[in-house]
């Protein structure tokens, strides 16, 4: 698929990037800080000391996701405040889910759970976190299946739906494995799966002509399933991003990065409102609210393999409609709970939850990070 590049309406925000002195460059690096660890302080307060989980606030995958911002947030701010909080909720969640291994009936559940892992690990060091990783891609390997569609796994193990979230997770997963794999002969292992997720991906038609991804595949026909028109949801245009990025580390395929940048210039060109702020099209239920974090972590990774002042420009305008806009006004950085975000980041603010803190704390580490 041949890259196609929108001129981004940001410009203007480029320019200030490149030309702003030093001393407002570091006040700006030092608000986000604080928002940061204010705002995540006030994400603890849906945390389950006995389950490591922020139910009933939100939902079972939310939580894994919640683990990745805190080893994010860890790396971006040299802390290692979080350690024992992952720690927690590694010994405790699946249990009380009664789940074991962090397994379920979906495959993007399972997932996100194994790239938190994945994340503890290169954060801690701790091999525990990437076995659990390890483990939990078996078992969403065995998930994959041709006789529809020609190959990619399953979104459930009971639902017959082959989509772009469930297939884009295995992508990175693959990848990031490949990347920390012990031995030549593991690294390989892990290597064939990700290009073989990844070749046929790419051939589903998943990826429409905007460079914009849906959210599946109707499968009427499955010698011949076909893009489903579905909602493109930002963060499948996230997760992809992410997975070329680990697969490009893993193969230098030098045609990855440009796939993963025509899909990024995409998005920040038509999943926006007329300010450049990203928008889904629906915030109701307990997922879409996850959502606009998602991508803009995925962009903070492909922003440091292949840089882009247009990333950075994005990230900081998003950033900066989450504090102005967004913010509940009856909360404050400096009271006991910290400040609350809610889903609409060009504002207002709806609600608060564990969901919407921390798709607002990805999009203000990603801002923090590019800067």
């Amino acid at each position: 698929m041949k890259p196609r590049f929108a001129l981004f309406p940001l410009l203007s925000g480029i320019f200030l990037l490149a030309f702003m002195p030093p001393a407002l460059h570091a006040a700006k690096s030092r608000r986000y800080a604080r928002a940061i660890q204010h705002g995540t302080r006030a994400l603890e307060q849906w945390r389950s000391p006995a389950s490591g989980l922020y139910e009933p606030s939100t939902g079972w995958w939310n939580s894994a996701n919640t683990i990745t911002v805190l080893a994010n947030e860890s790396r971006a701010l040299k802390t290692r405040r979080y350690e024992l909080a992952i720690d927690n909720t590694f010994q405790n969640a699946s249990t009380a889910e009664h789940t074991q291994n962090f397994l379920n009936d979906y495959n993007d559940d399972e997932g996100w759970w194994a790239l938190a892992w994945v994340d503890a690990y290169d954060l801690t060091g701790k091999q525990k976190y990437l076995a659990m990783a390890e483990t939990i891609f078996t078992d969403i390997a065995g998930q994959w299946e041709t006789g529809t569609c020609g190959g990619g796994v399953w979104w459930s193990k009971k639902t017959r739906y082959k989509n772009a979230i469930a297939n884009e997770l295995f992508l990175e997963l693959a990848a990031a494995l490949a990347n920390r794999a012990a031995t030549v002969e593991e690294k390989q292992k892990y290597l064939d799966w990700a290009e073989r997720e990844w070749a046929w991906f790419h051939a589903s038609g998943m990826i429409n002509a905007q460079n914009l991804v849906n959210d599946g595949l109707d499968s009427t026909h499955p010698d011949a399933c076909a893009n489903n028109g579905r909602t493109t949801w930002s963060y499948n245009q996230g997760v992809i991003l992410g997975g070329l990025v680990e697969l490009y580390k893993a193969d230098r395929d030098p045609a990855l990065l440009p796939e993963a940048q025509a899909i990024a210039h995409a998005a920040i060109t038509h999943l926006v409102n007329a300010n450049g702020i990203l928008v889904d099209r629906s915030v109701s239920g307990g997922d879409a609210p996850q959502f606009k974090g998602i991508f803009l972590r995925n962009l903070m990774a492909l922003d440091a393999a292949a840089p882009d002042p247009a990333y950075k420009s994005f990230a900081q305008a998003n950033a900066e409609s989450i504090l102005a806009n967004d913010q509940d006004a009856a909360s404050d950085r400096d009271a006991p709970k910290g400040p609350l975000w809610g889903a609409l980041w060009q504002g207002p603010f709806d609600k608060a939850d564990a969901a919407r803190q921390t798709s607002a704390l990805d999009a203000l580490i990603a801002a923090y990070a590019m800067q």
